[in-house]
């Protein structure tokens, strides 16, 4: 007799955050992602709650995205793209048209782009120009180009249910400056139903908002700056001394939130579900009653780590699908734990194939996760889908309309599974498992890495601390100065996760220098506010003062031993391949496994040596440890059959090489200091991989991995040039590709 299926709870729960784009209280925003996002995402979102009748959403707003939503619908605020969007063609200056060409093509190719025949045939233009000369659009086309940018940023579901709009879609060329007011207009009418529409939705039970610190700071660096510096390469390093600054942040933002949607927050979602001990605490003493971090801090607090298939299918999820509470110092706060691979799939992989059959395969997932629970000796279950609600879905057909559709109504339609709201479900939760302790750490490698730590981030800090220092001074000179409030609000500002996340490595936004002119501009608001002149280190923009290592093509053909080992003598060979070298430092440092690549041919065969990262030999335990990079390879003109990159990226940036389509990809997997997997896959048609024989393959592991692959099995023929590049993915998700802008190659002789 089968055995009955347990209930499964699933909280799907959606994060809501833009930072500060204002360079002033009220002056323009510089940045046009509050308002694209609003009238695409924000209300769109929440009113899938109204769709289905038993489904039940959990959201997450940073304060400080609210407030520039209220500031859109109630103040008319305007960002560069809108002045521009309604701005006389004849009063467009040639810095203007150099703004626009530059920016108003910032959308989804695939999507938003190709499908509308105008759109795509600026594009193509500008694409093809390398000049960057204003002259090749007339005046009505960059006024087209602004109206056609802004008009598919919009979410498709009021292209057909708002008659105006649908006419101003249809039309496709020609804008009058008329049509482009109103598309501003009808933007800012959706806008207004934001937050009206949040506060019914809550009232009505159908969706709970939680809340962030007020300006997304990593509340345990500000909790434990000193600590966290302390191998930094500065011989002496300023305190932050911002403890203070996290309580404060956390308690306005429960308070606006409360002041805004009229129901007090009693979650917290820790920017980047980064917690420690210290974080737990502060949130206790301030009556929050639970809160959440990934997966891999709940494997690290509770010593019991999550293994995954290669499928990333987790072996055993029994702890990830329980609540928790951990003693702190004021009082027991409840803990959920997220699970990554899901959220990683919506927000990096299923928009690149069939949004019914993506959706499909999520919910097979969430049934092979519920099989495994049948031996469970509890009767509660939660699975937690948290993530980013905002930036992935342009990427989607329809903005993942199809996608949501399907899966809410597979889910709704099995008696089995239901949505929660999550305080509800913690209300009624019985069988809470005790947490003696909570790791510290973030969901991006267990640590804070990506926010502190590195040279050019650490300066940042630096800046940071000595205008907090003098800050505090001037404080306790003049306590009663009528600014000191509007001070701290520019310094609470800068205290926020996203500066710090696109200084130094391995971030890249594309916009890097307005981010870093933004920061840099808060602190001196400070100063101005205080009516003290700026320090003069804040004039210049802080660099990436890191570098990567050049490459070398290859002197000349070789034919090396194929032995693993790592000494390479005068007369050796790999002396003459061709190498590059991995970048450094402390972000990278401890997910890559090689340091330096070697690579050269002969006539006949590929060969590559992969030298082992020294700091990982050195400095782990390297038992029950995985390691995975993928060659991805094609060769240059002639007929292959190509397909996509499968791997999962963890960040919205998007690596120009990792949008090429390849012929081949090699995986390799290292566990446990052994070479457990080495296979070759193969391209077939309908962007399909399948599996070829790799006995061709001879490898050697040991000092270092050194391959020896046939051209014939790369379908490489003799005169034809071969391209490939490397990508660091361990359990299949992208680190890093080796190189990151282009393709190495080698020729066969």
């Amino acid at each position: 007799m089968m055995s009955q299926t347990k209930k499964l709870s699933i909280a799907f729960y959606w994060h809501m955050h833009q930072p500060v784009y204002q360079l002033t209280p009220n002056g323009d925003y510089l940045m046009p992602w509050v308002r694209l996002h609003a009238v695409k995402d924000y209300l769109d979102m929440a009113l899938w709650a109204e769709k289905f009748k038993d489904l039940k959403l959990n959201f997450n707003y940073v304060p400080q995205l609210l407030d520039s939503i209220i500031e859109y619908a109630q103040n008319d605020a305007h960002d560069i793209h809108s002045r521009l969007l309604i701005t006389p063609v004849e009063k467009f200056t040639s810095e203007d048209k150099i703004y626009i060409l530059n920016n108003f093509f910032d959308a989804n190719y695939q999507t938003m782009i190709l499908p509308n025949e105008e759109f795509h045939r600026l594009y193509k233009i500008a694409q093809l120009d390398e000049t960057n000369d204003i002259s090749i659009f007339t005046d009505q086309e960059y006024a087209d180009l602004t109206a056609l940018f802004n008009l598919a940023w919009i979410d498709p579901s009021y292209k057909t249910s708002n008659k105006k709009l649908k006419q101003l879609v249809t039309k496709g060329k020609n804008y009058t400056l008329e049509d482009r007011i109103e598309i501003l207009n009808i933007q800012r009418q959706i806008i207004k139903k934001i937050i009206p529409t949040l506060k019914k939705l809550v009232q009505d039970k159908k969706i709970e908002i939680t809340t962030s610190p007020y300006y997304h700071p990593i509340l345990p660096i500000l909790l434990d700056y000193k600590n966290l510096r302390k191998n930094s390469a500065e011989d002496e390093i300023l305190d932050l001394k911002a403890e203070q600054d996290a309580k404060i942040q956390t308690q306005k933002a429960l308070d606006r939130v409360e002041e805004i949607i009229g129901v007090r927050p009693r979650g917290i979602w820790p920017s980047e579900h980064c917690v420690s001990p210290k974080t737990l605490d502060m949130f206790s003493s301030l009556g929050i009653d639970w809160s959440i971090s990934d997966e891999g801090i709940l494997a690290n607090s509770i010593d019991f780590e999550f293994e995954h298939d290669f499928k990333a299918y987790i072996q055993e999820p029994y702890h990830l699908l329980k609540t928790y509470k951990y003693k702190a110092k004021s009082s027991d706060i409840k803990m959920i734990f997220r699970e990554s691979t899901i959220a990683n799939l919506i927000s990096f992989e299923y928009q690149n194939h069939n949004p019914v059959a993506t959706a499909n395969d999520l919910y097979d997932r969430i049934k092979v996760m519920q099989s495994k629970i049948l031996s469970s000796p509890d009767k509660e279950h939660l699975l937690t889908i948290a993530m980013d609600g905002e930036n992935c879905w342009e990427n989607y057909l329809e903005d993942g309309a199809t996608f949501l559709k399907t899966l809410y109504e597979l889910i709704l339609g099995d008696e089995s599974l239901e949505t929660v709201l999550i305080s509800d479900y913690l209300d009624k939760a019985k069988e809470d498992k005790p947490l003696k302790k909570i790791a510290s750490g973030s969901w991006i490698n267990r640590n804070f890495k990506l926010w502190i730590g590195e040279p050019v981030k650490d300066l940042a800090w630096t800046y940071l601390a000595r205008v907090r220092s003098d800050l505090s001074g001037f404080i306790k000179r003049e306590p009663n100065n009528p600014n000191i409030e509007l001070a701290k609000k520019e310094l609470y500002i800068c205290e926020g996760s996203d500066w710090f996340w696109w200084y130094g490595e391995p971030n890249d936004s594309g916009r890097d220098n307005i981010f870093d002119f933004i920061f840099r501009t808060h602190l001196k608001n400070i100063y101005r506010y205080l009516e003290l002149k700026p320090p003069s280190y804040l004039d210049d923009p802080l660099s990436d003062i890191s570098s990567a290592k050049p490459s070398r093509y290859p002197k000349a053909p070789i034919t090396p031993q194929i032995d693993g080992k790592n000494v390479i003598s005068e007369d050796d060979e790999w002396n003459n391949a061709g190498f590059i070298e991995i970048p450094d430092g402390p972000v990278l440092r401890e997910s890559k496994l090689f340091d330096k690549i070697r690579f050269g041919n002969d006539k006949q065969n590929f060969y590559l040596k992969f030298h082992l990262n020294k700091y990982i030999k050195q400095n782990t335990d390297l038992t029950n440890r995985a390691y995975q990079m993928y060659i991805y390879t094609r060769k240059v003109g002639g007929k292959q059959i190509l397909a996509p990159v499968r791997l999962i990226n963890k960040t919205q940036n998007i690596s120009p090489v990792s949008m090429e389509k390849f012929h081949n990809e090699i995986q390799i997997a290292i566990r446990n200091d052994k070479l457990q997997l080495l296979r070759i896959i193969k391209a077939i048609p309908g962007d399909i991989w399948v599996l070829e024989h790799s006995k061709l393959i001879e490898a050697a592991y040991d000092e270092v991995l050194d391959l020896k692959i046939p051209f014939d099995l790369l379908g490489v023929k003799s005169g034809e040039t071969l391209e490939f590049l490397f990508v660091n993915a361990n359990y299949g998700i992208k680190d890093f590709y080796i190189p990151n802008e282009m393709m190495l190659s080698v020729t066969r002789g």
